[in-house]
């Protein structure tokens, strides 16, 4: 089930590249942060934005769905609201390969969808920040 922060601190040291789910193009939105964060900490980033495919987001190119993805992700980070985690989770478990993590931002819980996640051997971090446990990290600010 949800990842302790032993674990979490683990996952942020494995993956190499996040897909953030729900990236916003809005320099004010936290998911806008985030990616900055991510790419600041040399993880490889792709923003999925069904209304931005093709376009930028924080000044990568952003992908309308996971299944427009160009290369295979180790981490989904989703910044959508809880009753659309289930509906990310079948759209990450329909990756080839797929995932090793699922994590959801802060306010996002989905306890079924964590439940099929774990059964299906992915990692599942949910309710958590990765730019705030990176800070935690590191000791320093996201």
């Amino acid at each position: 089930m949800p990842a302790e922060d032993a674990e979490i601190q683990d996952v942020l040291k494995r993956v190499r590249s996040i897909a953030v789910l729900g990236a916003s193009p809005n320099p004010a939105r936290p998911s806008y942060g985030v990616t900055r964060v991510l790419v600041a900490h040399g993880y490889r980033v792709f923003p999925v934005n069904p209304g931005h495919g093709g376009g930028e987001i924080a000044g990568l190119k952003a992908y309308a769905s996971l299944a427009d993805l160009p290369e295979p992700v180790d981490m989904i980070d989703v910044f959508r609201a809880s009753e659309h985690v289930a509906a990310a989770l079948e759209e990450a478990l329909a990756l080839s390969p797929r995932p090793s993590v699922f994590w959801t931002q802060l306010g996002v819980v989905d306890l079924e969808a964590a439940a099929r996640a774990d059964a299906a051997g992915l990692t599942v971090v949910m309710d958590r920040c990765p730019a705030i446990e990176l800070a935690r990290a590191t000791g320093g600010a996201h």
